[in-house]
C-alpha cells in the first residue's frame, strides 16, 4: 500500500513542510505539520499511511539547492496535483514563469486561455498545494505591487528578492 512520505524542513523562509506521494511532491506547506495538513493529506489519500522521510520526491535536495542560489534546482520536481481542472491548469502553467521574472494575474489568467477569470486564476494561486515549486511568489499584481500570498507577503518579498527579482 503507497504511503505519504513527509518530513519538516528548516529554510531562510521558515520551517517547511514536505510531503510526498508515490514518489512525486504533493504538498509544501509553510510552517510545521499542522491539522489543515492532516486534513489535507487525508482528504487526498483518505487511509494511507504518513510516513517520516529525510527528502521525500527529493524535494529537500532540491530546496537545498535553490536556497543555495541554484534556481532552476526546483524545475525537475514531480508533483501530483490535487485540484479542480482549473486550479490544475493554473497550477501547471506557473511553471512557465521563470526564476527571475514575475507575470501578473492578468497574464496568468491570459496564459491559462481564460482572460477573464483574473479572479478565479488568483483564487486558484492562493490554493497551489506546492508553494516555490509552483511559483505562485512570482504571480503580482498589473500595477506591479506584491499582492496577497498565502505564505505572507514578506516570504513573497523575500522569494522574489532571492530569485533576483528588481521590486519597485
Amino acid at each position: 500500500m503507497p504511503v505519504i512520505e513527509m518530513t519538516i524542513v528548516a529554510s531562510p523562509v521558515g520551517p517547511l513542510t514536505i510531503a510526498a506521494h508515490r514518489g512525486r511532491l504533493c504538498l509544501l506547506h509553510f510552517g510545521e505539520a499542522s491539522d489543515m495538513v492532516a486534513t489535507q493529506l487525508t482528504r487526498w489519500y483518505q487511509r494511507e499511511t504518513v510516513r517520516s522521510s529525510g527528502d521525500p520526491a527529493g524535494a529537500v535536495t532540491a530546496l537545498t539547492r535553490y536556497f543555495s542560489g541554484d534556481m532552476a534546482a526546483l524545475d525537475g520536481l514531480e508533483v501530483t496535483l490535487n485540484g479542480t481542472p482549473f486550479q490544475t491548469r493554473v497550477w501547471e502553467t506557473l511553471r512557465s514563469v521563470n526564476a527571475g521574472t514575475t507575470a501578473s494575474y492578468a497574464e496568468l489568467a491570459r496564459r491559462v486561455g481564460s482572460p477573464a477569470a483574473v479572479r478565479a486564476v488568483g483564487a486558484a494561486n492562493g490554493a497551489n498545494p506546492v508553494a516555490i515549486v509552483l511559483p505562485c511568489h512570482r504571480i503580482i499584481g498589473t500595477n506591479g505591487s506584491l499582492t496577497g500570498y498565502g505564505g505572507g507577503l514578506d516570504r513573497k518579498r523575500w522569494l522574489l528578492e532571492h530569485e533576483k527579482v528588481r521590486l519597485f
